[in-house]
């Protein structure tokens, strides 16, 4: 007679697993709100056709040259005195929308933001082959997104974000194989590849190369080096041939020109404003950390997260921000959802060889006798952390059909006044970008009128954004953070630039920030005058016209 297969009696939910169940729903349902938000951001992003951020338009140009087979790293005290501190891995991405769709912002920002959705997925993928918790893993992905860093930074078309993403799927990659070996041949060749084109991306990839390699280094320090040997010698092959393929120029930009003032006030409040924003997922992060140092062995995510977290301190140096924080805040969501999920299972442990077990014994048995009453209450503590950490990242257009209706009912007004419809709970402090609203008709009229006075004339013009010179089809003259970093180290004369606003080669000055070298600003006040100003973005953006008893003769810009 067969044998009759019943299942057995499902045990009833308890009450903690009900409501934990419930404020796991609400924590979704937050992070997708969250999600739907920076999705309308981004959207309103790519049809704005000037710059949204300061630099936008160069990372821009950066693109056209190299789509047309020229680098950007040059002389800059030659007309167009333009040159670029930039890695060109992320502009390489972008030529065949160059070719295809002319000069143009909105591909940049799509390639921004999707490599956030790819990051977070990357993270909640790491989480899910971790602990196999399906509902924690989406939450850690979605937790990035909610960033206000993140937010405001994703959807821009700068390079920040795609390193990120490469760095993200380098330390998910090379942390596939068993926790007992290094990686196969086969992931530490596609990790180290990921790696290497997060560092010809942007610079700041460096401190997770170092994680990597460190982490190598505890494991097999014999493989660590033979990799890290090959790793440096393909990294410093790249590096010499930019350089000679331009004639020096490519060491002095990316190297020489990075080295600024670095603030320590400014990174100070920094980092203060990344804890206090991401405060519940950092200190699940560090938990996991020290749980691994003490009781284990330190995974790639725990090295990575703390040399991510250290190398922030760079957002002191001028012209950095809280970008600086973003690769911190995707390794702080990996590693506070690898604990999250693994403290909902019950999986945290001692074990039994450790050389403590016995001290902590009495414990271990005191938390096997309450098991159920311990994981009733992670089932509700878990949710709570991150509904915490989803109402301290608190940000929301306040203008418009969706938006405006949803802010006065959630009582919620702009951060800036009239100047930005947005609010933002991170505040303002020296180094945080002050963006996030959605750009309006607006604002795309105010740069549609000053792309017009640009567009004045035979002549070139001089603006602090790339954009206006763009849209008007003529040269972009000038990178002026970049000659300003120059110009701090010693390895800038702007004589030539100086000589050409004397003579007026330049139709219109446009201002927006005086980023300038000083010399530079005061050639521009002694041979042009204040003439308009233009709002555009809660920036005023002024309009200076040549001084007609001011021109010097005998100077050409070409």
């Amino acid at each position: 007679m067969a044998a009759t297969l019943t299942r057995a009696p499902s045990r009833p939910r308890t009450w903690a697993q009900i409501a934990g169940t419930a404020l796991l729903a609400l924590a979704l349902g937050v992070m997708i709100a969250y999600l739907a938000i920076y999705a309308a951001y981004a959207a309103g992003l790519l049809r704005f056709p000037f710059d949204y951020d300061q630099g936008e338009g160069f990372e821009l140009v950066d693109t056209i040259m190299l789509s047309e087979g020229q680098w950007p790293y040059r002389d800059a005290e030659v007309y167009p005195f333009y040159a670029s501190n930039y890695p060109p891995l992320y502009h390489i991405l972008l030529i065949p929308f160059v070719w295809l769709f002319g000069p143009a912002y909105w591909y940049g920002r799509l390639l921004g933001f999707l490599g956030t959705l790819v990051t977070a997925g990357a993270i909640g993928y790491a989480v899910w082959r971790a602990e196999r918790r399906r509902a924690i893993a989406i939450l850690a992905g979605l937790a990035f997104l909610a960033s206000n860093t993140v937010y405001h930074i994703g959807p821009l078309f700068r390079q920040h974000m795609t390193m990120v993403l490469f760095e993200t799927l380098a330390v998910v990659v090379l942390s596939g194989a068993p926790d007992s070996a290094i990686p196969t041949r086969r992931r530490l060749f596609t990790g180290l590849a990921l790696l290497l084109a997060a560092g010809y991306t942007k610079q700041l990839a460096l401190a997770t190369c170092v994680a990597v390699f460190a982490w190598l280094f505890l494991r097999r320090p014999r493989a660590a080096l033979i990799w890290g040997v090959l790793f440096a010698a393909v990294a410093g092959a790249i590096f010499l041939w930019i350089n000679l393929a331009t004639g020096g120029q490519w060491a002095l930009h990316i190297i020489a020109a990075n080295v600024n003032e670095f603030m320590a006030q400014q990174a100070l409040d920094l980092y203060r404003q990344w804890f206090r924003l991401h405060a519940p997922l950092i200190i699940l992060a560090a938990l996991l950390a020290v749980y691994e140092v003490y009781f284990t062995r330190l995974s790639l995510y725990s090295v990575w997260w703390a040399l991510a977290v250290a190398d922030s301190a760079l957002s002191g140096k001028w012209g950095a921000g809280d970008s600086y924080f973003a690769t911190a805040i995707a390794a702080t969501c990996l590693l506070s959802g690898i604990a999250a999920a693994r403290t909902l299972r019950g999986g945290w442990t001692i074990p039994a060889d450790h050389p403590f077990a016995a001290r902590l014994a009495r414990l271990s048995a005191w938390a096997s006798a309450h098991r159920a009453g311990l994981l009733g209450a992670a089932a509700i503590i878990i949710p709570l952390v991150y509904l915490s950490y989803g109402w301290r990242v608190r940000h929301l257009p306040t203008e418009g059909p969706v938006f405006g209706p949803l802010a006065d009912a959630l009582g919620v007004e702009s951060s800036y006044g009239d100047r930005y419809a947005f609010y933002d709970s991170a505040g303002w402090v020296p180094g945080y970008a002050t963006i996030g609203h959605i750009p309006t008709q607006a604002d795309i009229d105010a740069g549609k009128r000053i792309a017009a006075l640009v567009a004045e004339g035979e002549r070139p013009a001089l603006s602090e954004e790339a954009g206006f010179s763009l849209y008007a089809g003529k040269d972009v003259i000038s990178n002026p953070t970049q000659l300003k970093n120059l110009y701090e180290n010693d390895q800038y004369d702007p004589a030539n630039l100086i000589t050409a606003i004397q003579a007026h080669e330049f139709n219109v000055v446009v201002v927006r920030a005086q980023f300038y070298p000083p010399p530079v600003l005061a050639a521009i006040y002694d041979a042009y005058y204040p003439d308009e100003t233009i709002r555009m973005n809660g920036f005023d953006y002024e309009i200076w016209r040549p001084r007609p008893d001011s021109a010097v003769s005998g100077a050409g810009a070409g």
